[in-house]
């Protein structure tokens, strides 16, 4: 067995009616699904619940993962000694996860210090669960300013740890959305925390994990999110498998975003036919991946091959090359106007960036290569327009523009169904507030898959 099902859980003290006196009536529809979430764990009967704190020790350059005999943690700083929680760790879990880790060269492992009455984001979760499930081992880790790659690769890991021991394991990923969703609010108010909380309550509903990866550092600090690498580590463990997604609550009454999210994994995806299904592959296609393949085995740029259609070698346009593995973004770079001499040098140029350069995913990898999906965008000429009105989010692409900053997004994306998302999407990507002057183009591309 492996990762058999995720939640994600916020962790509000003033939830817990010892601590809200009343309050937390005002986010009942918060503890109502909380309560059923953990059912729902129970009647899975899990060997050992997996859980990623926002507020368990934390460094810049390391992932923690606890190590003591058993965790016993308490809400006492919130002045109600009488709600503690009791768990027993998963060593063998623990110390097999710590080994895997170093074999990927990942900086995670159990060095560090912790204090587990400081840690709410693991007490709450555990308080509710507790009442009416214990039959568990525990593996409890925290988080870092790592890049959400590794994150991401730490959650394969712990899916990998869980195979490999046959554990029937339910990964919890704690974590608050925004803080600065209401002007009473802890940190008062800031429209990215709207567009954060908008952005991935849609993602948790769909399933669609990518959007985790695909937001910028700056933006989330706006945004004053609590918990986005608990749910990276969360897609990580999710990696190659089916889940049926259910977003079971969202409120943000006292000025912070409080998501209660399920993800019961139905099968292991197989896309290996899929993705190496070379004789269908057009040449746009078949060239991005002999640029990727060259350089990724090789450590440099192919030349361009010889055999290339008349269409490649002479006519100019702007080029996207984008990758998935296991249906998730795994990069995308291109540009927006030609800058070699043709769309095969192009496409070839462009192949190599989006597998080495995206600041958002490490390099990929040779083990990778047979996982890669591809696709090759060939943009068509920009057009200037008035308002959104003249945008079609399936058929136009859209280019954002403020001085010096500009940013672009693709037409017809996954998970991107309105033009105010498309919008939103390029101006975060150019660095562009929503209430700057910016102009818009519009262009179409011809897709390759």
């Amino acid at each position: 067995m492996s990762i058999i099902a995720a939640f994600i859980f916020p962790h509000p003290p003033i939830i817990m009616p010892s601590i809200g006196k009343g309050e937390e009536k005002k986010i009942r529809k918060t503890s109502d699904c909380y309560k059923k979430a953990c059912e729902m764990i129970a009647q899975l009967k899990p060997d050992t619940i997996i859980m990623s704190s926002s507020h368990c020790s934390m460094y810049s350059d390391y992932i923690h993962i606890s190590s003591a005999d058993e965790f016993n943690g308490s809400l006492s700083r919130f002045g109600a000694k009488g709600i503690s929680v009791h768990a027993e760790y998963d060593k063998e879990f623990i110390s097999i996860l710590k080994e895997e880790t170093e074999g990927v060269n990942l900086n995670a492992g159990l060095l560090g210090y912790e204090e587990p009455d400081s840690d709410h984001a693991s007490v709450i979760p555990l308080a509710f669960l507790n009442e009416v499930y214990t039959d568990y081992k525990l593996v409890r880790m925290g988080i870092s300013h790592l890049p959400f790659a590794d994150h991401y690769r730490f959650g394969m890991c712990i899916s990998e740890v869980s195979e490999r021991l046959n554990r029937r394991s339910v990964f919890i990923a704690s974590g608050d959305l925004s803080h600065k969703l209401k002007v009473f609010g802890p940190y008062g108010y800031a429209k990215e925390g709207e567009q954060y909380d908008k952005i991935v309550t849609e993602a948790m509903a769909k399933g669609n994990f990518s959007k985790f990866m695909d937001l910028k550092e700056d933006f989330l600090e706006k945004a004053a999110e609590c918990g986005h690498r608990t749910f990276v580590i969360m897609a990580g463990t999710l990696d190659k498998k089916k889940v049926e997604a259910d977003l079971l609550s969202y409120e943000n009454t006292f000025g912070v975003g409080y998501a209660v999210a399920s993800f019961l994994v139905k099968d292991e995806v197989d896309r290996k036919q899929e993705v190496n299904d070379k004789h269908t592959e057009d040449e746009y296609v078949a060239l991005a991946r002999y640029s990727i393949e060259h350089y990724v085995r090789n450590k440099r740029v192919a030349k361009l091959p010889e055999n290339l259609s008349e269409e490649l070698l002479i006519k100019r346009a702007g080029v996207f090359v984008s990758l998935k593995k296991n249906g998730n973004l795994r990069g995308c770079i291109g540009t927006i106007h030609p800058v070699t001499g043709s769309i095969g040098e192009e496409i070839l140029r462009n192949a190599v960036s989006s597998c080495s350069q995206d600041p958002r995913f490490n390099p990929v990898r040779p083990e990778e290569l047979e996982e890669l999906e591809y696709s090759v965008d060939v943009l068509m000429p920009s057009e200037k327009i008035q308002s959104k009105e003249q945008l079609d989010v399936k058929k136009y692409g859209v280019i954002v523009t403020s001085g010096f900053k500009r940013g672009l997004l693709l037409p017809n994306l996954e998970g991107v169904d309105t033009v105010d998302e498309q919008i939103d999407i390029a101006l975060q990507k150019a660095g562009i507030e929503r209430n700057e002057k910016y102009n818009m183009e519009r262009f179409e591309v011809v897709r390759h898959k």
